[in-house]
């Protein structure tokens, strides 16, 4: 075998269309266009979404809701992954530059602790934000919630 030995597995190609070479070709003329309309047309570009005329499904449909441009997001973290994180890297300090480092949070995240689980070391935690539960879960052990 060599290179100019090999071919493609038969039925593996087809041959190409070729289309408007005249009416012997079978498809000449409308050049399988068919007659007339917007479809037949070089240039012819559907739109998005067009239904042919009918009113198309985005436009049939009422506008509703707005989106709040003060609306400030939080990455919820729970106090039983701070539990974890102490369990798996020793941390007593739980600053957003550890949850960054450790793989919780990306670096633009807000973060907003939250009082989920248990927790059963005296911890330092630095957040954006808590939630009730949370305080009273880390100041049960003696610890501190440093709101940024």
């Amino acid at each position: 075998m060599k290179l100019h030995n090999l071919k493609p597995a038969k039925g593996a190609t087809d041959s190409e269309k070729r289309i408007g070479r005249g009416e012997g070709s079978g498809r000449g003329g409308t050049s399988t266009r068919g007659h007339k309309g917007a479809q037949s047309r070089s240039g012819y570009s559907r739109k998005i979404g067009f239904e042919g005329g009918q009113m198309p499904l985005q436009r049939r449909l009422p506008k509703f809701g707005f989106n709040n441009m003060n609306r400030v997001e939080y990455k919820a973290i729970n106090v039983s992954t701070l539990q974890a994180l102490y369990e798996k890297s020793g941390l007593t300090e739980i600053s957003v530059e550890s949850l960054i480092d450790s793989g919780l949070i990306s670096k633009n995240d807000r973060v907003k602790i939250l009082g989920n689980g248990t927790l059963s070391v005296k911890l330092a935690v630095s957040a954006h934000a808590f939630s009730k539960a949370a305080i009273a879960a880390i100041e049960a052990q003696q610890g501190t919630a440093t709101k940024l």
